[in-house]
C-alpha cells in the first residue's frame, strides 16, 4: 500500500543507509536485533493505530497497515503492551543549561572582539554577572552549583580575574550523558520528520534540509574546511538566538494562548573517507 506512489525500493535503500550508523552504535553497547525488533514491533502499531480515526482502529486496519498479524496485535495488547513507546523526556539539567545559555548569548550581548565567546564577572555589585544570569532564570540552584558543573563538564572556564568565559557557543554534553542522549534522540528525529514530511510533499517542500558537500578533498583541505564549518555555524547558531531569545520575549506574554509551536534549527558536521572507500557506509 503505497498512496503516494513513491519508489518503494529506493525508500527502502536510503532508510537501510541512515540507519547504518545506528546499527553500528546499537551494537556497540550491546542492543541485539531482538530488542529493537520489539520495540519496532510496538512503534508500528503505535503509528500505525495514530494514523487512523479512532473508530477504525481495529486489529484488522492495523494489521493491514503494518504487516503484522492480527494475533500478534492481540497479544501485544492483552499483555499490556500496547502501551505508547516511551516518550523522549527532557532531563531537567538540560533545561536548566539551555535557558542559561539562550539568555546568556540571547540577551546579554556579544564579545568585544568578533569571534570572541562572552564572558561575565563571575559577581558584580551591579550589572550583569554570572551569578545574576543564574538567578534570573532559576531560584531553585545556587549558582555556584551551576558553576561547578559547569566547569566540571567544561562548558565555561573561569579566568585569573574571576570572570566565567564561555568555552562554546553551544551545550555540548559529555559523550554518553543522559543530556547527550536526548539530543541524540531530539535532533535527528526532527531532522528525519523534516526529510520525510519533504519527501511526503504533494508541492514544494516545507522545511529546508540543505547541506554544503565537498569530496576528494586531501587531509589539509578536509581540516581546513572543517574549521571554516565550525566557526560558519557557531556564527549561525549565535546570530539566530539573538534573534530568537527577543522573538520570545514579546511572544511569552502571561495568559498569552496559543504557544504550542516548537522550532529546532539544527547544523550538523560530519567528515570520513569516501563511503565508497571506507567502512563507514
Amino acid at each position: 500500500m503505497n498512496p503516494h506512489a513513491l519508489p518503494t525500493e529506493a525508500i527502502l535503500n536510503a532508510a537501510a543507509h541512515l540507519l547504518r550508523p545506528l546499527v553500528r552504535l546499537l551494537l556497540r553497547v550491546g542492543i541485539t536485533f531482538p530488542l529493537l525488533a520489539d520495540r519496532l514491533r510496538l512503534l508500528f502499531v503505535e503509528v500505525a493505530a495514530a494514523s487512523l480515526a479512532e473508530k477504525a482502529r481495529t486489529d484488522s486496519r492495523i494489521s493491514l497497515a503494518t504487516g503484522i498479524h492480527r494475533k500478534e496485535i492481540r497479544r501485544l495488547r492483552e499483555a499490556g503492551q500496547g502501551a505508547p513507546v516511551p516518550a523522549l523526556v527532557e532531563p531537567s539539567a538540560v533545561t536548566l543549561t539551555s535557558a542559561i545559555l539562550s539568555r546568556w548569548l540571547g540577551t546579554l550581548g556579544e564579545s568585544p572582539i568578533e569571534g570572541e565567546v562572552p564572558s561575565l564577572p563571575r559577581v558584580a555589585a551591579e550589572g550583569p554577572s554570572f551569578e545574576t544570569l543564574v538567578r534570573s532564570v532559576t531560584k531553585d540552584v545556587r549558582p555556584r552549583a551551576v558553576l561547578d558543573d559547569w566547569l566540571a563538564q567544561g562548558i565555561v572556564a573561569l579566568d585569573a580575574e574571576d570572570r566565567v568565559r564561555l568555552n562554546t557557543f553551544a551545550f555540548v554534553p559529555l559523550p554518553g550523558a543522559e543530556a547527550q542522549l536526548f539530543y541524540f534522540g531530539r535532533n535527528l528525529h526532527d531532522h528525519l520528520a523534516a526529510a520525510s514530511a519533504n519527501v511526503l510533499a504533494a508541492e514544494a517542500a516545507p522545511f529546508p534540509d540543505l547541506s554544503l558537500h565537498y569530496d576528494r578533498l586531501s587531509a589539509p583541505a578536509a581540516a581546513a574546511l572543517e574549521a571554516a564549518a565550525r566557526a560558519g555555524a557557531a556564527r549561525l547558531l549565535r546570530d539566530l538566538n539573538r534573534r530568537a531569545a527577543a522573538i520570545a520575549a514579546e511572544d511569552d506574554a502571561p495568559g498569552e494562548k496559543g504557544l504550542t509551536r516548537r522550532v529546532n534549527l539544527g547544523v550538523y558536521l560530519y567528515v570520513a573517507d569516501d563511503v565508497e572507500k571506507g567502512p563507514e557506509a
